[in-house]
């Protein structure tokens, strides 16, 4: 059988792996000169970091059985990581339930059920009800009203670029879930991990795989059209012509599948047309000394124009990134937000402005470089009751399949996740079921 595959990300790269290990012959087009997608690099000081910030968690059970199967499992590490809250000019830390119990902004009754929302999220179980309830109801109900507006009103606000009115519960029961997975021993210490030489280290040991077992990588190869006629698939059409395959894969994200292929039914691409997606505008500042001592800085206040402060040097030893300090900022965007409209330039001189009034001992001469990364297509927005809004993988076009981060709901779209994806529409594809994790 031949496949093939669209668009090079973590996702295409994991699919033509999990493909490539069941005898199947791929071939992965990727319009960029680099794999990765939103897990690629950029070479720095000729170091690879990570484009957009990424951590891997020691509960990420998916990833870690396939850094063994590669053989790169030597290369992860981790360590305790630290987080606090930044409100009305002031740090807080968050750490473990002493905490949560002393949280100065909230009172007593307030900080008890702040921490009870962490423990409901654990307990329940019914993705149906969580679904189907408004995010600012859920936490009202769990953690009170007083504690929404000070404390989860500022920080959905920031996520949703202003609005997330028709946001379900599952946004925030997702995360509480995931972040608290991590936390291990008996002080419940949250821990975080990476890889050295970031993601493409896992790109490129799979995409090394695909290539000995006779796969294609084809890198500045923009697909022109996914071919379809009466319902029939026809192949790939790229500037060197018409190419055939047994199956056809498109792991873009859902507008890009639109748009690449015209010979959808209306009626289907009327249905994709309701999905829509975050944004992000992420600068990434390279520091020569620490910014903070935490991992996340999670931010409760209005007037910060990005949505946190993720200094993933908290938890890779800067010698793996050549003694630099890394710190993101992003901004999450809706479509047609203003935020996007703004220059590289205009981008950092607010965003510097604003460290410089949130950290006094802040100089610009401690900036190396700044680069401003940004992405219209990051996140897939899903509304209360969105599970039918969902696109399966199969499509109306015989043997043509869409596998994209927009099914991967209720779980967040992070590299366990998608590489999990990855396994489960591989063994959609071949209708078997793959050993191990």
């Amino acid at each position: 059988m031949r496949i093939g595959i669209i668009g090079g990300g973590i996702l295409g790269i994991t699919l033509g792996y999990f493909l490539t290990k069941q005898g199947v012959k791929v071939t992965i087009y990727e319009a960029s000169d680099t794999l990765g997608g939103l897990a690629g690099p950029i070479k720095m000081d000729g170091y690879n970091i990570d484009r957009f910030y990424h951590a891997i968690l020691t509960s990420d059970s998916h990833l870690q059985a396939l850094f063994a199967d590669l053989g790169i499992a030597d290369r992860y590490r981790a360590r305790e990581t630290k987080t606090a809250f930044y409100q009305q000019g002031q740090f807080f830390e968050m750490n473990d339930m002493k905490d949560f119990m002393t949280f100065p902004p909230l009172s007593l009754i307030d900080r008890f059920r702040l921490g009870l929302t962490i423990v409901y999220a654990r307990l329940e179980r019914n993705l149906n009800r969580v679904e189907a309830i408004n995010v600012e109801k859920w936490l009202t109900q769990v953690s009170g009203r007083r504690t929404f507006e000070r404390f989860w009103r500022p920080m959905l606000r920031a996520k949703f670029d202003g609005s997330f009115e028709n946001t379900p519960a599952t946004y925030i029961w997702s995360r509480l879930n995931r972040m608290s997975s991590t936390r291990s021993g008996a002080n419940q210490k949250e821990m975080a991990g990476y890889l050295i030489g970031g993601y493409i280290t896992l790109i490129e040991a799979m995409a090394n795989q695909i290539r000995q077992a006779g796969g294609e990588i084809l890198l500045k190869t923009p697909v022109q059209e996914v071919v379809a006629r009466a319902g029939q698939l026809k192949g790939v059409q790229t500037a060197a012509g018409l190419q055939e395959f047994d199956r056809v894969v498109v792991t873009m994200q859902t507008p890009l599948f639109t748009r690449l292929t015209p010979g959808l039914p209306q009626d289907y691409r009327d249905f994709l047309g309701k999905t829509d997606y975050l944004g992000i505008v992420c600068p990434l500042l390279v520091l020569d000394r620490p910014l903070t001592n935490y991992w996340t800085l999670y931010i409760t206040d209005d007037s910060i124009p990005f949505t946190g402060i993720i200094e993933t040097t908290a938890y890779i030893d800067p010698k793996d990134v050549g003694g630099n300090h890394l710190v993101y900022l992003p901004k999450y965007t809706v479509p047609g937000s203003e935020w996007f409209k703004l220059s590289d330039a205009e981008v950092r001189e607010t965003w510097l402005k604003t460290l410089e009034q949130m950290f006094p001992d802040f100089r610009r001469d401690s900036v190396k470089h700044m680069f401003v990364h940004r992405e219209r297509l990051v996140e897939p927005i899903h509304p209360l009751n969105g599970m039918n809004l969902i696109p399966s993988m199969e499509t109306p076009i015989k043997d043509l399949y869409l596998v994209n981060a927009a099914q991967i709901y209720p779980a967040l779209t992070n590299g366990e996740s998608v590489t999990r994806h990855a396994r489960e529409a591989t063994e959609k594809l071949l209708k078997t079921s793959l050993p191990g994790a």
